[in-house]
């Protein structure tokens, strides 16, 4: 809700903040949404490798775009 501003105020940082927790607990989508926050540096400073991080992850846990955003980089 926060990345896109659907009923709060649009803000990448706090978007972070919630997909960070998903993440952590092992959810594939929040997963992906952070790499893809790391890979362009939406509510965090740019990092490829911290996107890579998260993109394996992902895809680990079946994450369809995840796989496809860690073969756009190389990987």
């Amino acid at each position: 809700m926060y990345a896109n501003g659907d009923g709060v105020t649009q803000n990448n940082t706090e978007a972070v903040k919630w997909y960070q927790k998903a993440a952590e607990q092992g959810d594939a989508m929040a997963q992906n949404n952070l790499g893809v926050c790391y890979q362009y540096g939406d509510g965090v400073t740019q990092s490829e490798s911290i996107a890579v991080y998260w993109y394996r992850k992902a895809a680990e846990n079946g994450n369809e775009k995840a796989k496809e955003n860690l073969r756009k980089l190389g990987y």
